[in-house]
């Protein structure tokens, strides 16, 4: 009787001791997941919307928060590193909190977008131009004489030099397109330039019609000596009701630092 009441206690008293060590153990790991997951913590997500990436980042950092970036959008009108949309949104509008640590995705604003340049060469000026504009790029025309491929494509050109199809270059580019004009038979009056200045006597020779011509520059070492240089010869020579074929190189020939002549030649 004695034994049984021994052995009845010792399992009582064990009991008790395993419950509490359990206990302990039950305890020790809620607090732990207590404190290593923020259980209960509740972070309010800021509006960055706006903000560069700078800003942005320092305000998520002050709140404990971290940041990724996930894409660029193409906006030209805005600075690069603009915060343009975020994820999640601010608590503000989806009422959604967060905890410590949590990354907070960006989408930023970028200047610049690439685009691949097509294959023009040969193509009707019309379907060319419409190219372009499809893929967002401006463009202008240059006229060449020709007897064959008239209005068509000869060359492609971008920032003055011949561009291959397939180049990555900015969305909103200027592409040149030297497009070929039949121009044999067409008779235009030759001015005269000698004793104008350069820029006007350019200016003269394209609207008349003269779309080829060359320039031998005399002393010129900056573009701003061509520019205020005096024509002092040209090729053909004028002569009063003088007319040429449109498709005639005109070769001008200018002195930079030459004073006007008082008397041009007429």
């Amino acid at each position: 009787m004695i034994r049984q009441f021994f052995w009845s206690r010792t399992f009582f008293l064990c009991t008790l001791l395993l419950a509490g060590i359990y206990g302990g153990i039950l305890y020790g790991t809620m607090r732990y997941l207590n404190v290593f997951t923020n259980h209960g913590e509740e972070i309010a997500v800021p509006d960055l919307l706006g903000l560069s990436a700078v800003d942005a980042k320092l305000k998520l950092e002050d709140l404990g928060l971290s940041y990724e970036i996930l894409d660029s959008i193409y906006a030209p009108d805005e600075p690069n590193g603009i915060v343009k949309k975020q994820m999640p949104q601010p608590t503000a509008l989806s009422k959604v909190h967060v905890k410590s640590n949590r990354v907070i995705g960006l989408r930023l604003s970028k200047k610049r977008e690439l685009t691949e340049m097509p294959s023009l060469l040969y193509d009707e000026v019309e379907f060319a131009k419409s190219k372009l504009e499809s893929r967002g790029f401006k463009f202008a025309i240059e006229y060449e004489p020709t007897k064959e491929a008239d209005g068509s494509v000869l060359e492609q050109k971008h920032a003055g030099r011949n561009i291959a199809a397939g180049t990555r270059i900015p969305k909103g580019s200027e592409i040149t397109l030297v497009v070929g004009r039949n121009e044999v038979g067409v008779s235009l009056e030759l001015p005269n330039l000698v004793g104008m200045n350069y820029a006007d006597a350019v200016n003269l020779l394209t609207s008349t019609g003269f779309q080829s011509f060359s320039t031998i520059c005399n002393n010129c070492e900056t573009k701003s000596d061509s520019l205020n240089a005096l024509v002092t010869m040209q090729s053909p020579e004028y002569f009063e009701n003088k007319t040429l074929e449109r498709s005639i190189n005109i070769t001008i020939i200018i002195e930079a630092g030459s004073a006007a002549f008082e008397n041009p030649v007429e």
